[in-house]
């Protein structure tokens, strides 16, 4: 994990880990591992197939650390003073994990469907959507909805929600897709506004 993340990347983890930590506890951190964990794997699996297509990314910096980890921070913080409970928390990593499953996952199989206009397009577009996609996508939220059962003691029901939180997060990100393949916001950008819409999703549930 540290060799993939430059200095500043790794300093903002830090942070973010301290906050979780002091303000959660030590299950909030350890889904945090988790993701990190799944993250890497997704990225790393079908290294030579992305290095051919040109979408391998290795290398992680405090960009990508500040759009998948702020909000789950910020909402850890707000939780702690307004008593949401994980819910909120755990719906927002779903969502960023199930972003993650899609872009990394989706990209080695199907055929891609760009939601501007429903063409096709090469794997990696964002704003399109793919079979291999849409299956990782929950597959990703799923696995953080599982590990929410044993860190939080959720129910099973509890952690469908999760994951169909976590999968609508990754929906909307690639909706958002479809401005940032026209100029409009960044990949990083996406990112924040799907771990938006999971702990969102995660509020509407405790609600």
């Amino acid at each position: 994990m540290v060799a993939m993340l430059d200095k500043p990347g790794l300093a903002l983890t830090i942070i973010f880990g301290l906050a979780i930590l002091l303000l959660g506890d030590f299950s909030y951190l350890l889904l945090v591992f988790i993701f990190l964990i799944l993250s890497i794997m997704a990225t790393k699996y079908g290294y030579h197939e992305k290095k051919e297509m040109g979408i391998y990314e290795h290398d992680r910096s405090w960009e990508n650390v500040l759009s998948n980890g702020l909000v789950p921070t910020i909402v850890v913080v707000a939780g702690f003073f307004m008593g949401w409970g994980p819910i909120p928390y755990i719906c927002a990593i779903a969502a960023v994990t199930s972003d993650k499953f899609a872009s990394e996952l989706g990209v080695l199989g199907g055929n891609p469907i760009s939601l501007d206009g429903f063409k096709r397009v090469k794997a990696g577009t964002s704003g399109a959507v793919s079979s291999t996609g849409t299956l990782m996508s929950l597959a990703g939220s799923a696995a953080v909805g599982i590990a929410a059962m044993f860190l939080f003691g959720i129910s099973p029901s509890t952690a469908l929600l999760v994951t169909l939180a976590g999968f609508a997060g990754s929906l909307v990100d690639t909706l958002f897709g479809v401005f940032e393949e026209k100029g409009f916001g960044t990949k990083g950008t996406t990112n924040i506004i799907c771990s938006i819409v999971g702990a969102l999703i995660g509020l509407m549930v405790i609600s």
